[in-house]
């Protein structure tokens, strides 16, 4: 259909002539609601945002002297963060003294990485930020 014909054909119907595939040949045309539309199109992206799953990143503190009890719950804690598809950042707190064996908390972040080695990877190594050490680890791809 020639487009002063399509044109006209919109004008009758109190309706607006939206183009929907430019690149083919010839132009695919609509004859439609614009604003009616668009609203649509608004609608359809607002849902697709809400429904992605958003990446957060937990936090969770240990010290270098972690009882065994207090360190199951704190992987099993970490577990849940990674089946949940979040990231997790371990914070290991040195206070007075334990700086004199920053070793023992190096060994503990190193047995935290091993344990979770088959459901998470290391995003960032082990490192040191004054009195604290921090390392960040984020679920493998299933």
């Amino acid at each position: 259909m020639p487009i002063s014909a399509a044109l006209e054909a919109a004008r009758e119907a109190g309706l607006d002539l939206v183009e929907v595939s430019p690149n083919s040949n010839p132009p695919v045309c609509k004859i439609l609601d614009y604003g009616k539309y668009r609203f649509e199109e608004q609608k359809k992206k607002a849902e697709t945002r809400k429904k992605a799953k958003r990446i957060e990143l937990k936090e969770i503190k240990v010290r270098p002297n972690i009882d065994d009890h207090d360190y199951e719950v704190k992987m099993k804690a970490i577990h849940r963060f990674f089946e949940e598809g979040d990231k997790v950042k371990v914070t290991l707190r040195f206070r007075g003294r334990e700086m004199a064996h920053t070793h023992l908390g190096m060994e503990l972040l190193a047995r935290m990485r091993d344990e979770l080695d088959g459901i998470a990877k290391v995003e960032h190594e082990p490192r040191f930020e004054g009195r604290q050490v921090v390392m960040v680890m984020a679920p493998r791809a299933s």
